[in-house]
């Protein structure tokens, strides 16, 4: 019984440790798209780096200090959220239609920290660059204790997309992270 009881804890452990790994990798394939925005801001002597900055400290003080939580309030999940999208339609201005509608009903739910982000910045990715007329819709919302999360963008079927080493990465996380 001693030896099971240890190999549970033991095998616990792994699953804390995989699920904490997972986690970390999406912050850093975040933090290089939004560093980059903040180049090409500063290039640009933009007034919008400040504020862009202040956004982004507080992008990082959620990632850095509540994200390891087991579960954050779903408000704080669409406040970061939110914080990704305006510095993404700072970048691209004019260049992508952005629909955006993130209700709550339910202010107690709560939620896996940094679940939603990879859909959106998936979004960012495919859905903008050589995409005629590129538009993002982003919707969630809640209903009797579910969350109803929709990411849509277009998308050119014409293009190869050459894809990095880090591609898939961020689905593939979060289907790892609902699995454990």
């Amino acid at each position: 019984i001693r030896h099971d009881k240890l190999n549970r804890e033991k095998e616990n452990e792994n699953l804390r440790t995989e699920l904490s790994l997972l986690r970390s990798q999406v912050s850093p394939h975040f933090m290089f798209n939004v560093l980059n925005n903040m180049v090409a801001l500063a290039r640009k002597n933009s007034a919008q780096l400040e504020p862009s900055l202040i956004k982004l400290s507080s992008l990082m003080r959620y990632m850095l200090y509540e994200a390891d939580a087991e579960k954050v309030p779903l408000y704080r999940e669409i406040e970061y959220l939110q914080s990704y999208i305006d510095l993404q339609q700072q970048r691209f201005g004019k260049n992508v239609l952005l629909n955006v509608c993130l209700k709550v009903a339910d202010e107690h739910c709560e939620i896996e920290p940094m679940l939603l982000i990879p859909f959106v910045e998936n979004a960012f990715k495919h859905g903008t660059g050589l995409i005629e007329q590129a538009q993002i819709d982003i919707n969630l919302k809640t209903e009797n204790e579910t969350v109803i999360f929709t990411v849509q963008n277009k998308f050119n079927p014409a293009s190869d997309e050459v894809k990095d080493k880090t591609s898939g990465i961020g689905l593939a996380n979060v289907k790892r992270r609902l699995n454990l």
